[in-house]
């Protein structure tokens, strides 16, 4: 029987004993009806046995007060769209809003979880690619309420996920583009650890599919949502003895990174080089030419996490483990029709 750095038997080891899951414990502990009575019985006589103590706490029950948002950098503007979502349901819900960014270093990610533990917050949204098992272990035996949102989180977390339809997205993108007389369409992926990013290219992949073109793996490149590689996977696209008419990235902010490389040789947008994005960030209608798009909706997938987190606080079901926003195309200046 496993116990936490207190000497306290924890959720996980009362859950492996009764062979049931960590949530299951926790709905008995809090009282949910939602549990079969067997297996109720069988763990409310283990939670007696071990002498497992419950989380005190000085609130109401049924009132959360804190919520943690947790990034793994907050360099990126649509991090700045998440936590406006966040913020607006928090602020109707009377609920204040902690945000983190671990950095993806272990000690920064201990220390947050140091400070979880001093608040005592009453859920936890995730917009982190991956977490460390233990950490996950010990957010587990905390007992929080946690919920991963997209666009960086993963699908081992056990937790409810909201996300987008990328892969709707992504086949709305390239269907545009060759909609518009393209067959040859570059294609700068996402961090290919990332869910939404291979859903991207996997929706990129049915179009061709479903338009009769083939696949060149020549004309896919490497990147990591930022600037940079965006401004090198296009510069490369463009060097090739056949370069692409068009060129998808798989993010806004390598869209603009493309932007640079096709002005640094010598081509214009779109009358050489299509180009189009996915995010629709506030400055992609700014740019010159403004960014056609695929629109994901940032702050409405985090007013949705804030408001599904704060449901778990307050002991209430979730309908669906993953719940997942529609995308939208958005069509501007920057992709027009090939001329032969």
């Amino acid at each position: 029987m496993s116990e936490d750095e207190h000497g306290r038997i924890t959720i996980r080891a009362i859950a492996d004993e009764a062979g049931v899951s960590v949530p299951t414990v926790s709905r008995v502990i809090n009282g949910r009806s939602d549990v079969a009575p067997e297996t109720r019985k069988r763990v409310e006589e283990l939670l007696n046995e071990r002498g497992y103590q419950r989380r005190r706490s000085t609130r109401a029950p049924s009132r959360a007060r804190l919520v943690d948002l947790v990034f793994n950098e907050l360099d990126s503007p649509w991090a700045v769209e998440i936590i406006r979502g966040v913020e607006d349901a928090a602020h109707a819900a009377g609920v204040g809003t902690v945000v983190s960014a671990v950095h993806r270093r272990r000690a920064s990610t201990e220390q947050w979880l140091d400070n979880l533990r001093t608040r005592a917050s009453d859920g936890v949204i995730l917009v982190v690619s991956q977490l460390a098992s233990p950490i996950l272990e010990q957010l587990r035996h905390l007992g929080v309420p946690m919920v991963v949102l997209d666009p960086s989180g993963g699908p081992t977390m056990d937790a409810p996920a909201i996300g987008a339809t990328n892969w709707a997205g992504g086949l709305a993108a390239t269907e545009h583009l060759i909609s518009l007389g393209h067959s040859r369409i570059g294609f700068i992926h996402g961090p290919k650890q990332v869910l939404c990013s291979r859903a991207r290219f996997d929706g990129y992949r049915a179009a061709l599919d479903a338009a009769g073109l083939p696949f060149d793996p020549a004309l896919v490149y490497d990147g990591d949502f930022y600037h940079q590689s965006g401004f090198d996977a296009a510069a490369a696209l463009l060097r090739l003895p056949e370069p692409p008419t068009a060129i998808f990235a798989s993010s806004d902010q390598m869209a603009f990174g493309a932007y640079e490389a096709i002005r640094q040789a010598g081509l214009r947008i779109p009358e050489h080089v299509s180009v189009i994005g996915f995010d629709d960030l506030p400055e992609s209608r700014w740019t010159s030419p403004p960014l056609t798009t695929v629109r994901q909706p940032l702050a409405e997938m985090g007013a949705l996490a804030a408001r599904t987190v704060l449901e778990m606080a307050a002991g209430n079901d979730i309908d669906s483990p993953r719940l997942e926003l529609a995308t939208e195309l958005v069509v501007r200046e920057s992709t027009a029709r090939l001329e032969s």
